[in-house]
């Protein structure tokens, strides 16, 4: 029996390269299309069994059951006299249809049909799952109304337009299981920490028993086309008990993790990043001042093209386009070697990369009387279809920019944590009038702070110097991690580190009280001074 079992792996495992041969990287991300690793297939049916009782039949429901890596994990486990019924569904019949007479004698059912269309018409005790990863921007406006419809009402999962497709799978998944019934998701462990997983959590603290979450390094990426992070998550269809405790474990496999850890549900209620488990054991004292206290933090703008809209300087030059047009940028963090940008008289930055950003508010028509290189070059975008771009097509006219000034303290956005100096972000003290693109977080002191500034010069490097010494296991902490190690840190979660050393640097500062941060502070942005 292991002999066929390793067979049928064998010409699954040829069938799913042909299949995916046939399709580009870019058709299989837009269907959400990730194959399981055999490996990793086995590893979750491995842990499966440890869940189920040794006397109880299994009857396996995939709703997303691809050429079916699950099933054969399921053979490759558990003994053929224990598996009572088997049953998946697939969507695409690229994938579906060659894999149906692969397993046609393995008495598995594999039905061609969208299951988040599908009613159940009877009921599973072991659901496994490795769902479609489809992008919310990849579902038209009707499918997410019916999506978020169905969704709530056999499960009363309320699901943000924002979320992706496989959160929706887990809901409708819900009147499949038995009472008592196992369900087992390999789901990008994004939903830990975003705004749209507090609908996820909910579910899995209230109507189910959240058994275990076990989060893979995000340096072992388990898919190779995949640049997410990805997560196993295991609960009882049954009430949580009193008291209950979840199981965090980090790293390694299932079965053999690096780190592990039981937290308890109402600690997780209260927390909104998850993914500060297993290797947080204690909640976060709140801070007495956090970064927003002190600024106000923005992404960086997002120009529509970057190669449209940022020039260097010799390519305005032999154009002929008109220097008044242009306002600098800051290149790449990785052509800046020092975290200091310094400038020339002009307030230019003086790097060996200098770039420019093309923002005007003209009008076409005085464009075209004016700076005729200019209007020429904008024909030129128009031909490449650049102002029919999303973002392009939404602002007016459409090669303006955002209002994104110089601030004096940049932020990288992304990094990684393996990287050998072990600091993950950077914060970057910017002397100059160049503006930032989205690849940074731009940093601009509130009024308390800017009047402080106006009175010591010296006070922002201080800051600055504060601030790259905070912990990377702090900023890592805030943010959020995707695959290979990719952290990102979103302004309201930079805005959340605790920085009280920073207080300790201006005179006269008043703590905040309650809800009222820093009551002092108003939302006025700081503006670099003319000519500063």
């Amino acid at each position: 029996m292991l002999q066929t079992i390793d067979y049928l792996e064998n010409q699954r495992l040829f069938l799913q390269r042909q299949l995916d041969s046939r399709k580009t990287p870019t058709e299989r991300n837009r269907l959400g299309q990730f194959a399981t690793p055999t490996l990793l297939a086995v590893d979750i049916l491995k842990y499966a069994a440890t869940l189920i009782p040794e006397n109880e039949k299994v009857r396996l429901l995939d709703p997303a059951v691809g050429t079916g890596a699950f099933f054969s994990a399921l053979l490759k486990v558990f003994p053929r006299e224990r598996i009572a019924q088997t049953l998946g569904f697939e969507i695409d019949p690229h994938y579906g249809e060659p894999a149906k007479p692969l397993w046609a004698q393995s008495g598995f059912t594999i039905r061609m049909a969208d299951f988040t269309r599908e009613s159940p018409v009877c009921r599973f005790n072991l659901l496994i799952c490795n769902p479609p990863y489809v992008r919310h921007h990849h579902l038209s406006s009707s499918d997410k109304t019916r999506l978020q419809l169905c969704t709530h009402q056999v499960s009363g999962m309320r699901i943000s337009g924002l979320a992706g497709l496989y959160c929706h799978f887990l809901g409708l998944a819900h009147p499949w299981m038995t009472e008592g019934g196992i369900g087992g998701w390999l789901i990008p462990s994004e939903f830990m920490d975003v705004n749209y997983g507090k609908a996820i959590k909910h579910y899995l603290l209230e109507k189910v028993t959240l058994l275990h979450i076990h989060r893979f390094d995000p340096s072992d990426i388990q898919f190779a086309d995949a640049l997410v992070s990805s997560a196993v998550v295991w609960f009882r269809k049954a009430p949580p008990p009193k008291n209950h405790q979840v199981k965090f474990t980090f790293g390694g496999t299932l079965n053999e993790p690096k780190v592990s850890r039981e937290i308890s549900v109402d600690l997780l209620a209260h927390e909104s990043k998850w993914s500060r488990f297993p290797q947080a054991s204690a909640p976060r004292q709140n801070a007495t001042t956090v970064l927003s206290d002190f600024f106000q933090i923005k992404r960086g703008l997002v120009t529509g093209d970057n190669s449209f809209f940022i020039l260097e300087r010799q390519e305005i030059a032999s154009r002929n386009l008109p220097m008044e047009v242009f306002r600098p940028i800051l290149p790449s963090p990785r052509y800046l070697p020092d975290n200091e940008i310094i400038s020339d008289s002009n307030g230019l930055p003086l790097l060996e990369r200098s770039i420019f950003l093309l923002d005007t508010q003209l009008p076409e028509e005085e464009i075209r009387e004016c700076f005729p290189t200019l209007f020429a070059y904008l024909e030129e975008g128009k031909t490449c279809g650049i102002h029919q771009r999303y973002i392009c097509r939404h602002r007016t006219p459409w090669y303006s920019q955002e209002h994104r000034p110089p601030s004096p303290i940049v932020c990288t956005y992304m990094g990684r944590g393996d990287v050998k100096n072990g600091r993950p972000f950077r914060f970057i003290l910017n002397s100059s009038k160049a503006t930032v693109a989205n690849v940074y977080l731009a940093m601009y002191p509130k009024p308390r702070l800017a009047q402080a500034l106006e009175g010591d010069s010296t006070l922002i490097g201080r800051i600055q110097d504060v601030l790259n010494r905070i912990s990377p296991d702090q900023l890592l902490g805030q943010g959020r991690v995707y695959g290979g190690g990719l952290h990102k840190l979103e302004p309201s979660e930079l805005g959340n580190v605790d920085v009280s050393a920073i207080a300790a640097l201006i005179p006269d500062f008043k703590e905040r009280s309650g809800s009222n941060q820093l009551g002092l502070f108003s939302s006025n942005t700081w503006m670099p001074s003319p000519g500063s």
